[in-house]
């Protein structure tokens, strides 16, 4: 049907179908069938009533676009379509659910970003101009961002001119994670791999090194991990050692405090591959009846180039045994020990030596057991009490300071006091009171103590500690047997603690 001129100044009319092909900018058209007079923008034919705010946006779509997206930051182009029922728009924003993302602009399509990775969003999209802004439009489907990894975290472990490397991924930002890179630092040699578990080779025995690693998706590579504590590949491997042995136990009525157990500490180098056997040594049983306690019993490690032993903690002497005017005959801690009245310290690898007293003094009770640190102390006469467990020996190997095999407290007679456990573990000597007696306490557990002796009336004394056996090393152990405790290996620093028996391989 041929245009028409309106009677509105000229401009052209007819129905919707027959508009102009290719209008100007700024034309008009008298639409008779909608009975309106329009005018063409960019954005299209609108109507020229008065002044309205704009129709909401249609046909809303949302497209992932995460190529090389840093984590975290994901982005999405949202595209729609622009209502001509109403007032001319001049801009529009596309809103995120959730996290309320927005991006503004005057076309579609719009993009977002900062979008949480593996996170699902929709979109809506609103129209304004001077006069208003629309309603939202309908909601998306639901799109999930997607970006390259978050950054891993790593340890590294050394070996023979190699490093073990341990990576431990971070989120996959919603691709899954197909290799690592791993730098190493100095040389800046750069090697990857699909395991988390990697030898890291060709390094130089000597040279202190730090890793670094990023994870790959289909969408790129991630930042790069915080660096690895630095390790030093070796031939061998570096081993510090700490062995305590068993403690003896308390005598009974008014009995000595018994000795701490031998303790020794040595570093050296092992070949890789060495294998060395755990002994830990048991504790001794107190006295009962009058009589001594026992001795504990030695701990030790061999291995190929290795050979270290201490001695169990000598015992404490009970009433029957000093009645007979045996005094100097206490139990013997090994080459440590000694033939002086009171409790001697252990040797280099000796228990110490736990007595009751000399005949003068006896009615206070017993001395102190030896510690590995300190002598125990004799009776103490204007205290009415029995002599202090021997001091311990401190260690930070297992990188927390702890006193180990400390000498047992001497027993009362009544109504005396009881001598304290020596700092480490040693066990309490038992107080007497006009009409009760207590058992001697016992040493700590894996520690190595000495055991306190006993209260009159025939009271037993304490039991010593067990030993303990304390390997740290420069790297993990590729095997063990007796299962030892673990507990803050990490870091460059493994820390195997024996409490029983057992063996471990580097």
């Amino acid at each position: 049907m041929a245009i028409r001129k309106s009677g509105i100044s000229g401009t052209p009319s007819g129905n919707t179908a027959n508009r102009p092909a290719s209008p100007q900018v700024g034309q008009t058209y008298f639409n008779g069938e909608l009975g309106i007079l329009e005018i063409y923008t960019s954005h299209g034919w609108f109507p020229t009533v008065a002044p309205q705010t704009p129709s909401s946006p249609t046909s809303v779509v949302a497209t992932n676009q995460p190529s090389s997206r840093s984590y975290n930051n994901g982005q999405s182009s949202v595209a729609f379509n622009v209502a001509n029922t109403a007032g001319t728009p001049s801009t529009f924003t596309v809103t995120s659910s959730p996290g309320s993302y927005t991006a503004t602009g005057s076309s579609s399509p719009l993009v977002v970003t900062g979008l949480q990775s593996s996170t699902q969003y929709t979109y809506t999209v609103t129209a304004a101009n001077a006069f208003g802004t629309s309603n939202a439009s309908s909601a998306s489907s639901a799109v999930t961002a997607t970006t390259v990894p978050q950054a891993p975290s790593i340890s590294a472990v050394s070996g023979n001119s190699l490093a073990t490397i341990t990576i431990t991924p971070g989120a996959t930002g919603g691709s899954a994670i197909t290799g690592y890179s791993i730098v190493s630092s100095p040389a800046t040699t750069t090697q990857t791999t699909s395991n988390t578990t990697y030898t890291f080779t060709g390094l130089t025995n000597g040279t202190s090194y730090t890793f670094t690693a990023t994870a790959i998706n289909a969408n790129g590579t991630s930042a790069a991990s915080s660096a690895s504590s630095s390790v030093t590949p070796s031939s061998g491997v570096t081993v510090d050692y700490l062995v305590v042995a068993g403690g003896g136990g308390g005598g009974s009525q008014h009995g000595g405090g018994a000795g701490a157990g031998g303790l020794l500490t040595s570093t050296q180098l092992l070949a890789l591959g060495t294998t060395l056997t755990i002994s830990v040594g048991s504790s001794g049983a107190g006295g009962t009846s009058g009589g001594n306690g026992a001795s504990g019993t030695s701990s030790s490690i061999t291995g190929t180039g290795v050979s270290v032993s201490t001695t169990g903690g000598g015992w404490g002497m009970g009433w029957t045994y000093a009645s007979s005017n045996n005094f100097p005959v206490a139990g013997s801690g090994g080459s440590g020990g000694g033939v002086s009245l009171l409790g001697n310290r252990g040797g280099t690898n000796a228990g110490g030596n736990g007595y009751l007293t000399n005949a003068e003094y006896w009615p206070n009770g017993g001395a102190g057991g030896g510690g590995a640190g300190a002598q125990g102390e004799d009776v103490v006469q204007s205290l009415n009490r029995g002599g202090n467990g021997g001091a311990g020996y401190v260690s930070s190997i297992t990188g927390t300071s702890l006193t180990y095999a400390g000498g047992g407290g001497g027993g009362a007679h009544n109504p005396r006091g009881g001598g304290s456990g020596g700092a480490g573990g040693g066990g309490a000597g038992a107080q007497g009171t006009p009409t009760h007696d207590y058992p001697g306490g016992n040493g700590a557990t894996n520690f190595g103590s000495g055991g306190g002796g006993g209260g009159a009336q025939g009271f037993s004394g304490g039991n010593g500690g067990s030993g303990v056996v304390i390997i740290r090393a420069t790297q993990a152990a590729s095997s063990t047997t007796g299962t030892p405790d673990t507990t803050g290996t990490g870091g460059g620093t493994y820390i195997y603690k024996f409490n029983n028996s057992g063996s471990i391989t580097f």
